[in-house]
């Protein structure tokens, strides 16, 4: 990203040479995310992030397809950027359908045949679940929503780079992206859109992105992404199931060196980084204070609303009660991530614990 900001500052809708040149850059980085998924390069929006792509996705096919109906079908484990959306999307007139999750965190396809009423315009179902890490059957569900002509969006910001991502086989028609799950720049993110897609943009000005996306280009970030892209690709087959091993190390450690703890999802197919830990008799806000102090990084939900009072919706969801909610954690692991680093919360995550269970009345009485 470097020699963008400080050599090639040409604005990429320009036609003289600097501006070619950022376009260069661009349609570089647009062939870089087509191949992590298997997309064509026409077919790559770059916009802000994951938020806005998910936003584009759904307000872009509900206010494009109105006139056929105002039914949209999504989960109730999804995303604050697709629950919030659908949420202000019913206020003006959308219906709705939430779609219940196993205690697994899973999505029954069988509901979503179901849900589907002739006035259907969109279903959107994660691929993979950010809190808990369980991976959707979103090839069944794109079968299903191919087969009823509805148009269905898949928010991939947690799988991509994570597992293999074919969006032909999965039959998706909208696929969101954001860089810094896979490493790349914060602020950056793409928005995979299938030909023939038929869908209203959000923002309008100079008709950038094939007028789906108007705006100038953050060339730096859409680089940064086209590159992180490319590096996902290669690790998938190396790096990621190192990950998963790490993962599978760090749970049993835990379970090993801690009583009443428990894995959210554990029995669904799951992303081979995220981890989601339910501490009995510890509260969550006290075990993410302490393991910062500890130099360990995790949080209690999505990093989106880790600051929120709330329980986790998608804990409650698959079952747990709002105090099970409250003590359960949050654990990321990346192709940075060590076995030291494994070891070391290892190490120090059951004198935590320890330590909270005194402070609570209802441990002691146990």
């Amino acid at each position: 990203m470097m020699p963008v900001f400080t050599e090639h500052f040409g604005n990429a809708s320009s036609i003289h040479w600097f501006g070619q040149q950022a376009k260069t850059m661009i349609d570089d980085a647009r062939s870089k995310v087509a191949k992590l998924i298997n997309a064509e390069t026409s077919e790559i929006v770059f916009l802000s992030g994951g938020t806005e792509a998910d936003n584009l996705a759904i307000r872009g096919i509900a206010e494009s397809q109105k006139s056929r109906g105002k039914h949209i079908i999504t989960s109730q484990i999804e995303h604050h950027a697709v629950m919030h959306t659908c949420k202000d999307l019913e206020k003006q007139g959308y219906e709705v359908t939430w779609i219940p999750v196993s205690r697994d965190g899973l999505v029954d396809p069988g509901n979503i045949q179901r849900a589907l009423r002739p006035d259907s315009i969109l279903i959107s179902i994660m691929h993979a679940n950010n809190e808990i890490g369980t991976i959707q059957p979103i090839e069944e569900i794109g079968a299903i929503a191919e087969a009823a002509d509805v148009y269905f969006h898949s928010d991939g910001v947690q799988s991509t780079g994570k597992i293999p991502v074919d969006v032909r086989r999965l039959k998706v028609d909208m696929y969101s992206i954001s860089g810094h799950k896979i490493h790349g720049p914060k602020g950056a993110g793409a928005l995979f859109i299938r030909k023939g897609t038929i869908l209203k943009p959000l923002m309008t000005g100079g008709g950038h992105e094939r007028n789906r996306r108007s705006g100038t280009e953050n060339v730096a970030g859409i680089v940064g992404l086209g590159e992180a892209a490319r590096l996902a690709r290669l690790g998938l087959s190396t790096e990621m199931p190192r990950v998963e091993a790490l993962r599978n190390r760090l749970e049993a450690g835990l379970k090993a060196r801690i009583e009443m703890i428990h894995v959210n999802g554990e029995d669904a197919p799951r992303l081979p980084n995220t981890s989601n830990i339910m501490v009995d008799f510890a509260e969550g806000e006290g075990l993410v204070i302490s393991l910062d102090l500890k130099g360990v990084a995790v949080s209690t939900g999505s990093a989106c609303s880790s600051g929120s009072l709330e329980p986790s919706h998608v804990l409650t969801a698959i079952g747990k009660t709002p105090d099970e909610a409250h003590g359960s954690l949050r654990l990321s692991l990346s192709a940075l991530t060590t076995e030291e680093d494994i070891d070391y919360v290892i190490h120090v995550l059951p004198g935590i614990v320890e330590r909270l269970r005194e402070l609570s009345p209802y441990y002691k009485k146990v």
